[in-house]
């Protein structure tokens, strides 16, 4: 038997040990003869939903239209499957040329390809709304998806502009922020630890120090990751600034969206109202983790929490690491326990070989859970170096994969959640295991180090994420009026003083803090989901504790709409209105009773 946290783990539930995972569901390689024939079939779907250009008209039949739509689905089926595959294949080492050529072949054969079946979107968009509820009425499953798509009506271009854009993409924004991620993920990073310089370390490697006991070490791997990242400095700040320009010159001016945060909100299907609420509370309820970084630094028995010791671990045995195995059982455990169904669908991640958990050289950081189809096991890549808080991670991203296996009864496009709920599932999940391990430590120290390293997560979900978007929001109208990226710095480290208030001593060197963010990079104003997400997942834990086991269903209910229905309307069935700012407070008033744990 493994333990952790004094608890026995049935081996039923363990055995896995660290390994790459397997791609072959998605393509045995991609110079089988198995990928072209994908191509061709891909190339005759083209063909065939081309074909449909002059069927599409405002009295095209019910029948025609829900055949066009099954061209669409399969179309979707076998591209997910290439995307899938090259992006998966380039993240297991950023530096394989040839995985980065297959990458770029892809992206610009499938850019050619919906180029060539551009029309029937324009065309969808343009439809008269009568004609378009008429054929809505008939398309199932598909319904939503095709609301969501009529949602950007008043934002499409001609035709030739559309293709224009799609082309431009590739060699340009597009491969700017893969320059991005090949640059960062070579970054190699060393420390000293006891008299020791260790070398190279990957960054998740670097980071693992911050949660240290000892006060130096924490400081020196957050220089660390600074002196790198700002070698780097011009680069990344005019990155930065090509995709924020970029963004700003479709969506905003060309696309005459509202605002730049507002072309997010409209694809979540979130109004731009909601999420100002849920960003003013945020910053209204920053007071409630500076009540807790005050309560910290006396457990850490310092004066004051400086930065460097947000994350630091108040447990002093914080050398030990924890196996693989046992991170997996524990895991699994606190899933079984909510629900054997939940268990299962996570389960089957370990069972077919859909994790990558090694940490090494070149691999892209970080973490996250791909699902591909409704039929097939989502992939989850972590870099697992065994460290506590590792084992959240490792349950966030199960908590992913049991979202997308719950909405496999749905079209392939429909079963992928908003982003606003998107994180429904994983912060539940971390949930569960605080639960899990919670009950397996005896001693108050022991509890108390949990709840504090619990809290430290929801801190870094939640208030952390929503400071995120509001320095994205100011930083966007900078850099779209003309200003220079090196002021960014100067924003950055402001907002983080507004956010800690007098509770954490701050110091200079986070200015640079925000160029190490790939989200920002990657998908702008990405990060307010988290925070949605995380007080999202506190009420519905909460109901948990008041229901019991009838929340269960209610729980995968939710989880089964997949992105078949609004956020709002998901939610709306839960009793939860996303409108009422008290909702939001409603969250931050169960971290207030965690914190009072800790008196």
């Amino acid at each position: 038997m493994d333990t952790i946290g004094n608890n026995e783990i049935s081996r039923e539930t363990g055995g896995y040990e660290k390994r790459k995972w397997t791609l072959t569901d998605l393509l045995l390689s991609s110079d089988a003869p198995e990928t072209e024939k994908i191509i061709g079939d891909l190339t005759s779907l083209v063909s065939e939903i081309a074909s449909y250009r002059e069927v599409l008209t405002a009295d095209v039949s019910t029948s025609d239209f829900t055949a066009f739509l099954r061209l669409i689905e399969r179309f979707a089926v076998e591209s997910n499957r290439l995307t899938a595959y090259s992006q998966l294949w380039f993240s297991e080492d950023t530096q394989n040329q040839s995985a980065l050529t297959f990458m770029g072949r892809v992206e610009q054969l499938l850019t050619d390809m919906y180029n060539e079946t551009l029309f029937w979107g324009l065309w969808w968009k343009s439809l008269g709304d009568a004609d378009a509820r008429r054929l809505m009425s008939s398309s199932g499953d598909l319904r939503y998806y095709l609301e969501r798509e009529r949602a950007f009506k008043a934002h499409i271009l001609t035709e030739p502009e559309e293709k224009i854009i799609n082309v431009k993409d590739i060699n340009g924004i597009n491969a700017v922020i893969t320059i991005y991620d090949m640059l960062t993920s070579k970054y190699a990073f060393e420390l000293e630890v006891e008299g020791k310089k260790i070398k190279p370390l990957t960054r998740d490697a670097l980071m693992s120090y911050v949660h240290h006991s000892n006060p130096e070490l924490r400081e020196a791997a957050y220089k660390e990751l600074f002196r790198v990242y700002c070698n780097d400095e011009v680069v990344l700040s005019q990155i930065y600034a090509y995709r924020v320009r970029d963004w700003a010159s479709e969506h905003v001016r060309i696309r005459n969206h509202e605002s730049a945060i507002g072309v997010r909100n409209l694809a979540n299907d979130i109004p731009n109202a909601v999420v100002d609420t849920l960003l003013n509370v945020c910053v209204e309820e920053s007071h409630v983790f500076q009540r807790f970084f005050k309560i910290k630094s006396r457990l850490l028995g310092l004066p004051k929490l400086r930065r460097y010791d947000i994350y630091a671990s108040v447990k002093r045995d914080d050398g030990q690491l924890i196996p693989y195995s046992t991170a997996v059982a524990t895991v699994l455990d606190s899933f079984n326990k909510f629900s054997p169904v939940v268990g299962a669908l996570a389960k089957r991640v370990f069972d077919e070989a859909r994790i990558d958990a090694e940490d090494r050289p070149n691999k892209r950081t970080g973490a996250f859970c791909y699902g591909v189809l409704p039929n097939m096991t989502p992939w989850v890549l972590m870099n697992y170096t065994g460290k506590p808080r590792q084992v959240a991670t490792l349950a966030h991203e199960l908590g992913h994969a049991v979202h997308a296996l719950a909405a496999s009864g749905h079209s392939v496009l429909t079963f992928h959640a908003p982003l606003p709920l998107a994180e429904t599932a994983s912060v539940f999940s971390e949930m569960l295991l605080t639960e899990r391990m919670l009950a397996g430590e005896g001693s108050p120290e022991a509890k108390t180090a949990l709840i504090c390293s619990a809290l430290d997560d929801i801190y870094a979900t939640v208030l952390r994420q929503a400071y995120f978007v509001l320095f994205e929001r100011e930083a966007h109208g900078m850099l779209a009026e003309g200003k220079n990226p090196a002021e960014l710095n100067a924003l950055y480290l402001n907002l983080m003083r507004k956010q800690f208030g007098d509770s954490v001593e701050l110091t200079d060197d986070f200015q640079y803090e925000w160029m190490a963010i790939p989200h920002l990079f990657h998908t702008p104003f990405y990060c307010y989901a988290y925070s949605f997400g995380e007080l999202l997942s506190l009420s519905l834990y909460n109901m948990y504790k008041e229901e019991g086991r009838g929340f269960v269903d209610k729980l995968l209910k939710i989880l089964s709409y997949g992105g078949s229905a609004s956020p709002q309307n998901i939610l709306n069935e839960a009793g939860i209105d996303i409108s009422d700012a008290g909702f939001w407070r409603g969250g931050f008033r169960v971290i207030d009773g965690f914190i009072d744990k800790l008196l």
